[in-house]
């Protein structure tokens, strides 16, 4: 029984998730820092996994009732009755709120700021217009392009242009990651009336049009850490040269895509867009100088 419910928690907490968003979050730690502090780096990865924690179960506790219509999603810990819709509230409301805590009291107000902001744009604005139009995905990449700034204000505590650089990267990356995830999991997204590809004619060429513009526009965009002008360079040519390579890799996915507007292309460029990240941001890490 004890089992079972940490399993459930898993499941109410997406943690697999949640490791890609600590990824995100240590690698804009390590641009900007020369030394790594111990202290910090536990502050940022407890209140990080905690925040994310929270809010994938606050967004299951809205969306209760539109799991149950979803093959994917019917058989979680809520759909199922195996947890009531009160003790996931609470749950996920408390790890979230120590969450914030940590990451305001441990590190700096603007990294709890951040992370307060993001919880409420992902719980209270971009869960709920999922249903109601497909900027929903411009909302959704806000929050989910928070946590490599959070990592960089984490040691630095105050908003910069190297900051805004590492946000934007992840935002022009969630596009075709979230847009491909869309194309894949269209049929069981209409069953709870999501509303996620680019166009109301969901898997269509003018949909695969619109995600092979933004993959192009990750390319250079993964290249203004070498090329925006800071005070030093935030990364060397590899980091830039291996960007550049990730982006194309997934253009090409993309094309693919465009060209045939089928789900196995679809799901190329989702698993690309896996690797892009992570990827990308070590070697940005690595390559700094």
């Amino acid at each position: 029984m004890k089992n079972s419910f940490i399993k459930d928690l898993a499941v109410l907490f997406k943690l697999r998730l949640s490791a890609l968003v600590i990824v995100s979050s240590v690698t804009g730690y390590g641009m900007a820092v020369e030394v790594w502090d111990a202290v910090e780096l536990m502050y940022l990865i407890f209140g990080g996994i905690l925040l994310t924690a929270g809010s994938n179960g606050m967004n299951q506790v809205w969306e209760i009732e539109l799991d149950k219509l979803m093959h994917r999603t019917m058989n979680r810990p809520l759909p199922q009755d195996r947890m009531t819709l009160r003790m996931a509230t609470v749950i996920s409301l408390s790890v979230a709120v120590v969450g914030v805590a940590l990451l305001w009291s441990g590190l700096n107000l603007a990294s709890g700021v951040l992370g307060l902001s993001a919880f409420v744009l992902y719980v209270f604005v971009y869960t709920p217009l999922k249903r109601i139009s497909s900027i929903a995905v411009f909302v959704g990449a806000i929050p989910g392009a928070i946590p490599p700034m959070i990592g960089y204000l984490a040691h630095t505590g105050q908003f910069s242009l190297e900051a805004g650089i590492l946000f934007a990267v992840q935002f022009m990356w969630q596009f075709p990651h979230f847009w491909a995830i869309a194309w894949v999991l269209q049929d069981d997204y209409s069953r709870a009336g999501y509303k996620l590809l680019p166009f109301e004619e969901g898997r269509s060429k003018k949909s695969a049009f619109q995600i092979l513009i933004y993959t192009f526009f990750l390319i250079p965009v993964g290249m203004l850490p070498w090329a925006i002008p800071v005070q030093h360079p935030m990364v060397g040519n590899w980091a830039m040269i291996v960007a550049v390579l990730m982006g194309v890799l997934m253009s090409y996915y993309a094309v693919q895509l465009y060209k045939s507007c089928e789900v196995k292309d679809a799901k190329k460029l989702m698993f690309a867009s896996f690797i892009y990240l992570p990827v990308v941001q070590i070697i940005y890490v690595m390559n700094q100088i």
